[in-house]
């Protein structure tokens, strides 16, 4: 199965957590303070990343979340937005490196 991943930058994380839990009716199944925040569904992989050299609500990049995916890659699509290819597990591990506090594990959706 497939999962669009949709990931932006902000540089206020509560407010965009309170704003995108308003927004879509589910709470993050992650959100490390002051740094990341991510939600995912059966057909959604929505993340939010504290970034204050970015612009806020800037596209950082779409993806497929697919577990059949054997490593995390990433390629430029036609537009010229970045796309990346990885499995739940893939991502956590990321999450993992960057915020090791987080000691995050990708439910089953």
């Amino acid at each position: 199965m497939k999962r669009i991943h949709i990931a932006i930058t902000t540089h206020d994380l509560v407010s965009t957590v309170q704003d995108y839990s308003a927004r879509l009716g589910i709470q993050p199944c992650i959100n490390v303070q002051l740094g990341y925040a991510l939600r995912r569904t059966e057909i959604f992989n929505f993340s939010v990343r504290h970034d204050l050299t970015c612009d806020p609500e800037e596209l950082r990049h779409m993806s497929c979340e697919d577990e059949t995916a054997e490593a995390s890659t990433s390629k430029t699509d036609c537009n010229g937005i970045l796309w990346e290819r990885f499995t739940a597990h893939h991502q956590g591990t990321e999450i993992n490196q960057i915020w090791p506090h987080a000691q995050y594990v990708p439910d089953k959706v």
